[in-house]
């Protein structure tokens, strides 16, 4: 057996160089060799043989043989040959003749391979001052090899290729682009970040997109970092039918971070207009728990948006707010712009400025006292650009609420809970003659709640909880002299089962005596499922005229609220709520569930909602959509999405996609058909392609969809 052999050499080996990030009062690393035998000649020649492993300054060497030549501190190396740099740089070659650290010399029969994704091979290999690696007759590629016949699924062909190890770069001369060694293109010169930069300035790979208005055309995107804080993209987008210039600015700041997205547009949609659009956000936590945001939405025109698939909006909203929440206090100011883009509407006549601040605190009550305190303090208003009687109405909102809360568990499990409580409402409405110019109101409220929760375990171990619930309340006063604008849509499920009022804003309330009765059932199973049923209604004195007939709550008894889960460990979950008359007849429905794990990532939807004049829904409303993938293959992907108008017998939208990714390509193909028809949106169908070269800092990375290769 042989014996393996430890020499720290100190001067002899490695030692004289500095390197370029060695100062003169840094003193250099002793260098390590480790081979089955080591022999110094009388002519100063070093001969390490057999397993040999040299260590200095971070690199790492593994050889059959190395020969060190005092005389011209050189270094003849057999092979095989692994070079290990430490950052991501590893080179392979048959023999090489170098300097004694490494950074210079020449390697014959070499690769390059680049944090383990991208490999260069060549004839041979010259390394310059430890930063460059100037490779001759060179192939490259990020796709797996198999046998010495196979051929790489692409690859790029030059004559020359050097790497800048220290830009991180790779520049080629007479490059040939091939894909299964077909000649595709041939680029005489080319740069591309190796994967080891994560942040690269230059062109990132391109997509095809078609559409039936825009026609077929390119977008190639062009990134521009700006430090490792900020960075700006930049996407011509080219066909026959528009010039587009879309853009992206983002920004990472210590204490926030904003995101900019717009376009600007010359086409033939529109011809002889500037189209464009900008849509920005922004978040930034300031001093003593203050969070700072902002996110705006602007466009030129009504279709623009969905022409090029930018938006579905058909509302543009743009908000500046000022939040804090704390254990004990919670505020919120915001001022809100909307810019509608539907047909039917003006935004003359819409409330299209809205300032809002919402203050609310809690406070303990004394040691002498019960329960707890919540004071809130409001202020609200919306405004129309117009002038005109009633079509032009603004309106101004303070509100002042305090509400005093207790809840007891007695001996027997019984839970009880009181509040009561009183807001002052105040309202100023300008341009409306049909209601009072100043009003106010005042709202005394109380109630009383019971729960009794009982629990149980199964004989199978699957644990229970059965909870009825009870309420009895009281709201006093009436309703200021003010137009509905905040309350005109009213929704009714759990969240609000047991609240004193159902109206989202305090221009509407709920009034006089409310009983609710309800129950809450839930089941966990040990095997990994678990599903739950809340049911509920509420029975009121008189009825409220203000609720709309498809909200449930028009009556004196309101409809049956039915909502129910399922939730499996596997992934599966599925939501259902549905507002039920006592003939069994749903006015609102809706479901929605999902699927996801290693193969499957599938979710749906379904809604209905009657016919409500109130609600300017004028026919029925029902549709169900679907979206979904399914991973076929270890690197095939096929997905689909639809929408389809139960109530109109149509599909509204549809899309199938398919894609394929392995350790050096992914491609994406979409195909996507919009059927809705208005006045600022015609049906249309749309194409992309895109496709990305992965083993390059634009490409992403190459592993994680390795191929294997059959013996």
């Amino acid at each position: 057996m042989l014996r393996r052999v430890y020499l720290v050499v100190l001067v002899l080996m490695f030692a004289p160089l500095s390197l370029v990030a060695q100062t003169e009062d840094e003193p250099a690393d002793p260098a390590l060799l480790v081979a089955d035998s080591v022999v110094v000649t009388p002519d100063e020649r070093l001969i390490a043989d057999g397993n040999v492993e040299a260590l200095y300054d971070g690199t790492r060497l593994w050889a059959k043989r190395i020969i060190y030549l005092g005389e011209t501190d050189q270094l003849e190396i057999e092979g095989p040959i692994r070079i290990d740099s430490g950052n991501g740089v590893v080179v392979l070659a048959d023999s090489a003749a170098l300097d004694s650290d490494l950074r210079n010399g020449l390697l014959k029969g070499a690769r390059l391979v680049l944090d383990q994704q991208l490999q260069l091979a060549a004839v041979q290999m010259a390394r310059v001052e430890g930063r460059y690696s100037q490779l001759s007759k060179v192939t490259i590629t990020s796709c797996q090899i198999c046998g010495p016949r196979g051929v790489p699924l692409w690859s790029i062909r030059a004559r020359r290729a050097i790497h800048d190890q220290q830009e991180q770069q790779l520049y080629f001369d007479g490059a040939q682009f091939r894909v299964l060694d077909v000649p595709i293109a041939y680029i005489p010169r080319l740069r591309l970040p190796d994967p080891t930069l994560k942040r690269a300035r230059g062109f990132l790979f391109p997509s095809i997109r078609t559409t039936t208005d825009l026609g077929t055309g390119v977008k190639i995107p062009y990134f521009i970092p700006l430090g490792d804080h900020a960075d700006v993209t930049l996407t011509p987008y080219i066909s026959q039918e528009t010039k587009t210039l879309e853009f992206r600015y983002r920004q990472a700041f210590v204490n926030g971070d904003v995101e900019f997205n717009g376009a600007i547009t010359n086409d033939t949609l529109l011809p002889n207009e500037t189209r464009a659009y900008l849509f920005g956000e922004g978040s930034f936590n300031l001093r003593n728990d203050y969070v700072l945001s902002f996110d705006f939405e602007v466009t030129s025109d009504e279709s623009y948006l969905s022409e090029y698939d930018y938006s579905g909006s058909d509302r543009l909203r743009s908000e500046l707010s000022l939040s804090r929440a704390t254990r004990d206090t919670d505020l919120r100011a915001s001022l809100v712009l909307y810019n509608t883009l539907r047909d039917d509407e003006l935004n003359s006549t819409q409330p299209t400025i809205i300032p809002d601040l919402r203050f609310e605190k809690r406070y303990q009550m004394p040691r002498d006292l019960p329960g707890e305190f919540r004071l809130a303090l409001e202020g609200h208003g919306h405004i129309r650009y117009s002038d005109e009687d009633v079509d032009g109405r603004d309106v101004s909102r303070s509100t002042v609420e305090g509400t005093w809360l207790e809840q007891w568990t007695l001996g027997s499990g019984l839970q009880v809970q009181a509040q009561a409580g009183l807001a002052l409402d105040q309202f100023i409405t300008s341009h409306d003659s049909t209601v009072a110019a100043d009003d106010y109101s005042v709202t005394p409220s109380a109630a009383l709640t019971l729960r009794y929760p009982l629990l149980r375990t199964t004989a199978s171990g699957a644990r229970q909880l059965l909870e009825p619930v009870a309420q009895i309340g009281w709201v006093g006063g009436q309703d200021a002299d003010v137009a509905n604008d905040e309350s005109t849509y009213q929704e009714f499920d759990e969240a609000n089962l047991l609240s004193l009022t159902r109206f989202p804003e305090p221009d509407r309330r709920e009034r006089g005596m409310a009983t609710v009765l309800g129950a809450r059932f839930l089941h966990h199973n040990p095997r990994g499922w678990e599903a739950g049923l809340t049911v509920g209604r509420v029975l009121r004195t008189e009825e409220e005229a203000d609720f709309t007939p498809s909200s449930g709550l028009d009556q004196a008894q309101s409809d049956w609220l039915l909502a129910t889960h399922w939730r499996h460990v596997d992934g599966v979950y599925i939501i259902g709520r549905a507002l039920m008359t006592d003939e069994g007849i749903v006015n609102k429905a809706e479901a929605r569930g999902a699927w996801s794990n290693d193969l499957i990532d599938l979710s749906a939807a379904f809604l209905s909602l009657e016919a409500d004049a109130e609600e300017n829904r004028d026919e029925q409303t029902a549709e169900w959509s679907f979206d979904g993938s399914y991973r076929v293959h270890r690197h095939w992907t096929a997905s689909a999405n639809l929408r389809y108008d139960i109530a109109d017998k149509r599909a509204a939208k549809a899309g199938l996609g398919l894609s394929y990714q392995n350790e050096c390509i992914e491609a994406a193909f979409s195909a996507d058909r919009t059927f809705a028809d208005s006045s600022n949106l015609d049906p249309f169908t749309t194409y992309e392609l895109t496709v990305l070269l992965k083993g390059f800092s634009t490409g992403g990375d190459a592993g994680g969809y390795s191929r294997t290769c059959r013996p």
